[in-house]
């Protein structure tokens, strides 16, 4: 009942903070999908930039995130807005689900169908709009969901640099020793998670195509 309590009392807050939450996930993953999702077309067909680009990746996606933080702080025009760095930093660790799938997903496509698709005179442009990218959608689709909810979670660290999102009721409520105000921010970033998760696995069905 207390925690009930304390939800209600800071029901705006809670809401406010959530908003803003939503807010550095979106453009971080808009800014991941735009960048990612041309590596993974570009390493799908030109194999040779594939171990330099996801080893990079991959290397980004194993440091911390408040090391990452750190690195970028000093970084003109990022360093002087924590809101931007908290997006760049989010983009950084949304890319290796989404190039890897992509990358997966246009080099799982049928080689028959590519052959079809020739043999009625495609271009590689028309090739990928129209056969290989709506054939490895769900696996793209699959990425991006991995990214976004990797990316909920790694949001709440953001708060620690000043960027706001439900991570401030975290490091709040860790500062006071005081297990409601953690949940306050820990509860809701749970919920937009597994939101995510469902929805974007709902869709990710639906695209699903037999290979």
């Amino acid at each position: 009942m207390d925690l009930v309590r304390y939800f209600l009392d800071h029901s705006s807050e809670i809401l406010s903070l959530t908003l803003e939450h939503i807010w550095l996930v979106g453009v971080s993953m808009i800014l991941a999908v735009l960048i990612a999702v041309p590596l993974g077309i570009l390493i799908a067909h030109k194999p040779g930039y594939k171990g330099s680009l996801l080893g990079v990746a991959n290397v980004i996606q194993i440091i911390p995130s408040l090391a990452l933080f750190g690195f970028l702080l000093p970084v003109p025009w990022l360093g002087d807005r924590a809101g931007r760095l908290a997006i760049v930093a989010l983009t950084l660790y949304a890319l290796l689900p989404i190039i890897r799938n992509t990358y997966t997903g246009i080099v799982s496509v049928d080689p028959a169908v590519r052959e079809a698709a020739r043999g009625i005179g495609m271009s590689s442009s028309q090739m990928l709009r129209i056969v290989e990218l709506p054939l490895a959608s769900d696996l793209i689709l699959a990425g991006i969901r991995v990214a976004t909810v990797i990316s909920i979670g790694v949001a709440t660290i953001a708060a620690a640099i000043g960027a706001g999102g439900l991570g401030e009721f975290i490091f709040r409520g860790l500062a006071m020793v005081d297990n409601r105000v953690i949940l306050a921010g820990a509860i809701p970033a749970a919920l937009l998670a597994l939101l995510a998760d469902l929805g974007l696995g709902a869709i990710e069905k639906r695209l699903r195509v037999p290979r």
